[in-house]
């Protein structure tokens, strides 16, 4: 086997690993890690990308539901969005240069970095999982939970849910993010919902949305499967060792380790964009 099989299943396993300790936020470093790591190019990154943390979502929130924790309407509003928009994303995603398009992720990378880091410092206490945005302790959430579990339905929830995993589902098109670290903050504050059943149906949502993006586009490129294979392979067993060892270590540490390794890897993609 090549050096490049062994460095795919590292950098899968890196993926996999922020993925099962944060809930979701790890595919912020699939395309980095595909495009500089592995020498793909955006038109194969992204695809490869959302595969890659699809699946491996995919396998987390397989817990949550061993768990009890999935609550399936929301998870429906939320990834009917995002399955509409992530082919949208891939569509667009053809008007733009691949230098404009890893700018714009390096962008996105830098703010989400810098909300992560802020929100560990500011709060702490709700630093348990990795978070971009505050939750909505102090205002009433649009959509309602019922005693026994249930979501009352009313026409502005529905409409949120779907315009944020809309936007999520655009997002993930254009740069090939799972969306985790928006899908989250959104659910605990539009539902109101407990960190633990947000984060599983985040990696539900994930993996829905991702194989949405990966299915329009996987029959229109030739996907690099000999660099593919073995990174889903790596964030697999990072996914499993990840949610192994996730409750042992402290919050606000890891969010903080985790947004400066998300800002380190914004502005070097920057410097590199700029070099370029």
């Amino acid at each position: 086997m090549s050096p490049e099989f062994f460095i795919a299943i590292i950098y899968g396993f890196i993926v996999g690993l922020s993925l099962g300790l944060t809930g979701g936020g790890g595919s912020i470093f699939a395309i980095p890690l595909l495009v500089y790591g592995l020498g793909l190019d955006m038109t194969q990154a992204v695809p490869a990308s959302l595969i890659a943390v699809a699946v491996t979502a995919a396998v987390g929130s397989y817990f949550s539901w061993r768990a009890g924790l999935l609550l399936w309407q929301p998870i429906i509003m939320f990834a009917s969005g995002g399955m509409i928009g992530a082919p949208f994303g891939l569509y667009i995603a053809r008007y733009f240069t691949q230098s404009m398009l890893l700018g714009g992720f390096a962008l996105l990378a830098i703010i989400v970095g810098i909300i992560m880091w802020r929100k560990s410092i500011t709060q702490p206490a709700e630093s348990t999982v990795i978070r971009a945005l505050p939750s909505n302790d102090n205002k009433e959430p649009i959509c309602k939970l019922s005693a026994d579990g249930k979501l009352s339905f009313t026409t502005p929830c529905a409409f949120v849910l779907m315009l944020a995993g809309l936007i999520t589902g655009i997002l993930s098109g254009l740069f090939g993010v799972g969306g985790g670290f928006l899908i989250v903050p959104a659910l605990m504050m539009v539902i109101d919902l407990g960190i633990h059943r947000a984060v599983g149906a985040s990696l539900m949502i994930i993996s829905l949305i991702g194989i949405s993006g990966a299915i329009s586009t996987v029959f229109k490129i030739d996907l690099n499967l000999v660099i593919i294979i073995p990174f889903i392979t790596g964030s697999f067993a990072g996914m499993f060792f990840g949610r192994a060892i996730a409750s042992k270590i402290a919050g606000p540490v890891l969010q903080q380790l985790f947004a400066s390794a998300i800002l380190i890897t914004g502005i070097t993609m920057i410097f590199i964009n700029l070099r370029a």
